[in-house]
């Protein structure tokens, strides 16, 4: 019988090792070679300490700040009851409101009215009014920073077109001119502004 166990037991220590520890220290190994950034959770760093990640939003407060795409995410206090948790970077998740939903409806309709009052009347960006499917989006649209930028200027007391000229500096264009959309990340433009201003 034990004859019949060892080489059993020899292949699964083997691929143990083997796929167990070999294989992804070398994957982890390669990773921070090549791509060091991204293999340590894109971390955003200022003065070398981290103050966020390229790939999840914040909950930035304030007329001075840009804001993030809305979050939907929620969590439990203390009593038991539910509260928003945005950007909560433990969880992941979406509303799960159906387009026929009078909840969704009305969360969007409310995002727009706050947008309004915040940014003047026009349209509004869909990223605006529309929670994303994470929760964690980082990025807004080109049009949502544009729409934000002149009432940012205003609560910094700088010039529109100076904020304008960061948000075109920081947008992403779409890859090869046609795939996805122009986008800027939050955090960097936020980073950015607050440098800015202390000039």
């Amino acid at each position: 019988m034990l004859r019949e166990l060892r080489p059993a037991f020899s292949l699964v220590v083997l691929f143990t090792l083997l796929l167990g520890l070999a294989a992804p220290l070398a994957v982890t190994g390669l990773a921070q070679l090549v791509f060091p950034f991204e293999a340590n959770g894109s971390l955003i760093r200022v003065h070398g300490q981290a103050v966020g990640s390229a790939l999840i939003g914040q909950d930035f407060r304030g007329a001075q700040w840009f804001h993030s795409r809305p979050s939907a995410l929620t969590g439990t206090n203390a009593k038991g009851q539910t509260i928003p948790t945005p950007y909560d970077a433990s969880e992941s998740g979406a509303s799960n409101l159906g387009p026929t939903s009078k909840a969704l409806v009305a969360h969007v309709t409310a995002r727009i009215a706050a947008y309004r009052k915040a940014y003047g009347p026009g349209p509004v960006p869909d990223d605006a009014a529309t929670s994303s499917g994470s929760g964690l989006d980082p990025d807004i649209s080109l049009a949502n920073a544009l729409r934000q930028a002149p009432a940012v200027a205003r609560a910094r007391g700088m010039p529109a077109a100076t904020v304008e000229r960061l948000v075109r500096r920081f947008a992403v264009r779409p890859a090869f001119g046609v795939i996805g959309t122009a986008h800027v990340d939050v955090l960097r433009l936020n980073l950015a502004l607050a440098r800015n201003s202390q000039k």
